[in-house]
């Protein structure tokens, strides 16, 4: 039976993962006394007697934890922003690639991706890796996204007693989808760019929306900037070829007529159609001229604690979708 610890087990991924882990009967979860979770030999003596720790820490309390793990055979899988460009660290999309894959299951430091940058990966990547989208490409994307994100301070100041309650004609601020991360410096960026093999830093856009979870993240494609004319339906077909047996990743078919897509709701995208599992759904929208590549994921799903079950599966040789 595999020993598994959660450092930083109270957050919203912690959570998350503590309630995957526990409907299975091949892993042993190590518990913390709450008393003791900032004890850093305690926390050192269980991450070095598990078999995999996951950090859901803030980034400088997850290098230093990744730090205190002397244990060659412990698989570290970081949540946080902290290692995801590292060189050191294998980044933890297994969709990339085979030989992403391959390199998770031999990996003993995983970089868990960030919920943005998994759907604009997802959606990006096999663009530029069939050759379509060159790597000079200047791409602007736009994030929708619940917000349990944010963490247990946003998620309070939400769920606050009546905050989200209303009158038919109000315009409640809180209301209202929110842009942020206005200084166009987002901290997901870095591994857009980097996993993408993009030269330009993307413009990227987070709305933050009234709703608790799912997440829509979506990528401008302007035929003037693909190195061949291709239709929506080929566009399509490219991600579909990429994505051709994944047990998570999906690519719904291009509909000339979009208002019968399962993404959309009278015509309006629901970003929570992956609310509850590991999957992504991916469908391109628009004509000849203009397209846009739509990734939908629940952001605490695939966009991490999912994809960092997922991970820790690949890492232990088990099947990647057992527990997911």
């Amino acid at each position: 039976m595999f020993k598994i610890f959660v450092d930083g087990e109270a957050g919203t991924t912690g959570l998350q993962i503590y309630d995957r882990l526990a409907k299975r009967t091949d892993v042993e979860v190590l518990r913390i006394d709450p008393e003791l979770r900032k004890d850093v030999n305690e926390r050192q003596r269980l991450i070095n007697e598990s078999d995999v720790t996951f950090l859901c820490l803030p980034d400088a309390a997850a290098v230093e934890s990744a730090a205190l793990c002397t244990n060659p055979n412990t698989c570290i899988i970081d949540a946080s922003t902290a290692h995801r460009v590292n060189p050191d660290w294998t980044y933890g999309m297994p969709e990339l690639s085979a030989a992403q894959r391959e390199a998770i299951s031999k990996a003993k430091r995983i970089a868990n991706p960030g919920c943005h940058a998994t759907g604009f990966i997802l959606g990006v990547h096999p663009l530029i890796a069939s050759g379509l989208l060159p790597k000079s490409a200047n791409v602007a994307a736009y994030s929708l996204t619940g917000y349990s994100g944010g963490g247990k301070k946003l998620i309070a100041e939400y769920e606050e007693e009546a905050a989200l309650g209303h009158k038919p004609g109000e315009s409640l601020a809180i209301m209202a989808p929110a842009p942020y991360a206005l200084a166009l410096a987002h901290k997901h960026l870095p591994e857009m760019k980097k996993y993408c093999e993009l030269e330009n830093t993307p413009f990227f856009n987070p709305v933050l929306g009234p709703y608790y979870k799912g997440m829509a993240v979506t990528a401008a494609i302007f035929a003037n900037q693909l190195t061949k004319k291709v239709t929506p339906e080929e566009l399509t077909e490219v991600l579909a070829k990429h994505y051709e047996g994944s047990n998570f990743v999906s690519v719904m078919p291009y509909e000339a007529a979009p208002a019968v897509s399962p993404a959309l709701v009278n015509g309006r995208l629901n970003p929570t159609i992956c609310n509850g599992t590991n999957n992504a759904c991916i469908q391109v929208f628009g004509n000849e001229t203009v397209m846009q590549v739509t990734t939908i994921i629940d952001n605490l799903g695939k966009g991490a604690s999912g994809a960092a079950i997922q991970n820790m599966n690949i890492a232990l040789g088990l099947d990647e979708a057992l527990g997911l």
